[in-house]
């Protein structure tokens, strides 16, 4: 089987000029297949603020009303994603900027009102995958804004990793997988606030005995779930790592 790399970076490395400039370089030169998803909630939070729009967040993720929705279209679908785009397509790279709106790529349901309405965000239900693995086999790598649609005219926010993650799941009857999921640490660390302590390796009983312990905690933990997700749906391997070491491999690989 063909291999193929997914990466998904955080938006504050591809919001920044100089860290984007990098993580292009370093991107254009991982070989084969690729497809890269990206963040983009900061430079979304700092243009509601222009526009007078302000941004409610609960959890750590954003509350998307009607106002939101179109700042968040704008900026992910448009500005972020497009000036990707443009700085891959300087270094040979063939990007097409997509969202899951796009040839019906992604579709999600609205989430339901529990303790939180989150306004229009989406949890994925269907991946286009067989058009997504025609676009890459073609040459194409593609650049996924973390936004969906739901079939009935709205487009709806969505969280990243689940994009990277669905993704992942989805090609995984086409390439053999590997995922990334970057952000600022190299890796799973034994000790906060120890930046050389990565745990090299994860399994689930690794997993669940750090969980106990407590040496894995907070954000992590639904991180290590998804990458357990995309391991059980076919995925071959899940990589947690910085920006920085995405061509050589290092960080924490989930198995």
């Amino acid at each position: 089987m063909e291999k193929l790399t997914l990466i998904k970076v955080g938006g504050k490395i591809v919001e920044e000029e100089d860290t984007l400039r990098i993580l292009l370089r370093d991107f254009s030169q991982i070989e084969g297949y690729k497809v890269l998803v990206h963040g983009g909630g900061r430079s979304a939070t700092k243009l509601a603020a222009q526009l007078g729009i302000e941004s409610k967040m609960v959890n750590g993720r954003r509350i998307t009303d009607a106002e939101t929705l179109k700042v968040v279209t704008m900026v992910y679908g448009g500005l972020v994603n497009k000036n990707i785009v443009a700085g891959l397509q300087v270094l040979g790279v063939n990007a097409l900027g997509l969202t899951g709106a796009d040839m019906n790529l992604m579709r999600s349901d609205k989430r339901p009102v529990a303790e939180v309405d989150y306004g229009f965000v989406g949890d994925v239900k269907e991946v286009n995958a067989d058009l997504l693995a025609s676009l890459i086999h073609q040459g194409i790598v593609p650049v996924l804004a973390p936004l969906t649609h739901d079939r009935q005219g709205n487009m709806l926010n969505t969280n990243a990793d689940t994009i990277a993650g669905e993704a992942a799941k989805a090609l995984a009857k086409h390439f053999e997988v590997t995922l990334m999921f970057c952000f600022e640490k190299k890796g799973v660390l034994r000790d906060e606030n120890d930046d050389e302590s990565v745990i090299p390796e994860i399994n689930r009983a690794i997993f669940k005995r750090y969980v106990e312990d407590g040496v894995i905690q907070g954000g992590m933990i639904p991180k290590l779930e998804n990458s357990f997700q995309a391991i059980d749906a076919g995925v071959k391997q899940v990589i947690i790592t910085q920006a920085s070491e995405i061509h050589c491999g290092k960080g924490t690989r989930v198995f």
